[in-house]
C-alpha cells in the first residue's frame, strides 16, 4: 500500500495451503495484514506478488469465486430476513422464488424459524449473525471466508454461535478460513491454526489442533486445550518468526 508517498507492506512471506473441508483459524496481532490476506483471497485487491489458487486455478483479481462474511452483519435493514439471506442467489440470476425455496428449510433448521417475515432491527445481535452467515453459506461456494464474525457479540452468546457455527460446518463442509483474535475461539472451532507475526505479517507457524470432535463446553477444560493454549501464547508473545 502506499500512503503519503510511503510505502507500507501490510504481508509477506506468505504461504498457505488449506485441505478441502477443513476449519482453519488465522490469528496475530492488530494490523498483521490478517483483512489484506482476505480481500486478496475474495479478490477485492490485488496482491503485489504472488498467486491465489483455488483448485488449482489462480483467482487473483475475481471476486464472487469465494463466500465472504464480515465482523459486521451488513443485513440491508429494508429487507425481510428471508430476503436478506437470499440477496447472494438472486445476484448470481436466480430468481426469488427458488431462491426463497431453498433458503426457508436453512432458516427453520438452523434457528430462525418464524423469523423470516422479521426485519434485522427486530432480531437480537446473535440472530442478525445467523442470517449474515446463513446468506453466506447461501451463495454457495465451497470456500467461506468468515473475519471476525462473532467478536461483537457478548460472551454467552458467542460461545452458542461457535457451536453453532460447528453444526453448520458439520452439516456442509465447506472449506473455512476464519479470522479471530480469540485464542479459545480458534482452539474450539479448527483443525489447524495459522500464527501470523506483526505488520508486516509473515507466517510463524502452523499449529495443529489434535482435540477430538465434536467438542462442547468441556473441551475448554481438557488438558490439551490448555497446552495448546499456552503454545498460541507465547507465540504471540514472541515477535521473532517461528519454525513450523
Amino acid at each position: 500500500f502506499r500512503k503519503d508517498g510511503e510505502e507500507i507492506c501490510a504481508l509477506q512471506d506468505t504461504s498457505m495451503q488449506i485441505q478441502e473441508g477443513k476449519f482453519v483459524s488465522i490469528i496475530g496481532p492488530s494490523g498483521c495484514g490478517k483483512s489484506t490476506l482476505f480481500n486478496i483471497i475474495a479478490g477485492l485487491i490485488k496482491p503485489s506478488q504472488g498467486q491465489i489458487l483455488l483448485d488449482g486455478v489462480d483467482i487473483v483479481g475475481k471476486s464472487g469465486q469465494v463466500g465472504y462474511m464480515l465482523q459486521k452483519n451488513l443485513l440491508l435493514p429494508w429487507r425481510t430476513i428471508i430476503k436478506n439471506i437470499i440477496l447472494g442467489l438472486e445476484i448470481r440470476g436466480v430468481s426469488k422464488k427458488e431462491a426463497e425455496q431453498k433458503a426457508l428449510p436453512m432458516l427453520q433448521k438452523y434457528g430462525l424459524k418464524g423469523f423470516e417475515n422479521h426485519f434485522p432491527d427486530e432480531l437480537s445481535g446473535g440472530m442478525r449473525q445467523r442470517a449474515a452467515l446463513l446468506r453466506t453459506l447461501l451463495y454457495d461456494r465451497d470456500v467461506i471466508l468468515l473475519d471476525e464474525p462473532f467478536g461483537a457479540l457478548d460472551a454467552q452468546t458467542r460461545l452458542l454461535m461457535q457451536s453453532w457455527l460447528l453444526q453448520i460446518w458439520s452439516d456442509f463442509r465447506k472449506t473455512i478460513l476464519f479470522v479471530t483474535h480469540d485464542i479459545d475461539e480458534a482452539i474450539y472451532l479448527s483443525d489447524e491454526i495459522y500464527v501470523l507475526s506483526p505488520r508486516p505479517g509473515r507466517l510463524k507457524a502452523i499449529v495443529q489442533v489434535d482435540l477430538p470432535r465434536p467438542r462442547n463446553e468441556d473441551t475448554f477444560g481438557q488438558e490439551r486445550f490448555v497446552k495448546l493454549k499456552q503454545q498460541l501464547l507465547a507465540m504471540l508473545k514472541n515477535d521473532e518468526p517461528l519454525a513450523k
